[in-house]
């Protein structure tokens, strides 16, 4: 429920109701006075409440998903600075702080489901879509070039033996990283085989 009309004896009891129900602040809501309250001729007649229209204000996703993460933190009790990096189609949560493997995981499995549910929290209260990109230490751009060096590598591989190479399980974001990489080489194809999470990349010789 995003948007609720009210009524009480005075604009700020109304306001307080609308609120209740809404379960929100008062900096989380706009609201428009419809009918301001007027008292009762002799006490008796003509008496009219305060009626108002509350709308909650459009969240915006980013802070959203920053004070999710700030209070997952919290709970953990680890200390760590975000630093917003805003992208062509994106947005990435930069985390900086002392220890902070244990928000990586293996091959970047935990990071990638703090990054699922950061955008689940971040999109259950706003309308407006934006792919958040979480990210620890630079960990993904490091992890980027990597794979490509990789790539190059193993195409390197396939041309002299001219057998394919299957690659370990790879998450959807590093398997594109490794197409990428390739896509332009006249002498080798990439495809994906298997299923999540053990979907990998096979390296093959066009000829």
């Amino acid at each position: 429920m995003n948007r609720i009309e009210k009524s009480g004896k005075s604009i700020e009891e109304a306001l307080e109701l609308a609120l209740v129900e809404l379960g929100a602040t008062i900096e989380e809501v706009d609201y428009e006075v419809i009918d301001a309250p007027s008292k009762a001729i002799f006490g008796l007649i003509g008496g009219k409440e305060a009626r108002i229209v509350v709308t909650r204000k459009k969240a915006d996703p980013v802070q959203v998903a920053k004070d999710f993460l700030t209070r997952v933190f919290e709970a953990m009790r680890l200390r760590v600075h975000i630093e917003k990096i805003t992208n062509e189609d994106s947005v990435t949560l930069n985390l900086r702080g002392e220890d902070l493997g244990i928000l990586i995981g293996k091959h970047g499995l935990t990071l990638d489901a703090l990054q699922y549910i950061t955008n689940i929290a971040a999109h259950r209260e706003s309308s407006e879509r934006m792919r958040i990109v979480v990210d620890v230490e630079d960990y993904r751009r490091r992890r980027a070039d990597t794979l490509q060096q990789l790539a190059q590598r193993l195409c390197e591989r396939v041309k002299r033996s001219g057998q394919q190479v299957v690659l370990e399980p790879m998450n959807p974001f590093e398997r594109k990283i490794i197409h990428v990489s390739l896509q332009d080489d006249p002498e080798i194809t990439t495809f994906s085989e298997g299923e999540e999470p053990y979907r990998h990349v096979v390296i093959a010789f066009r000829g």
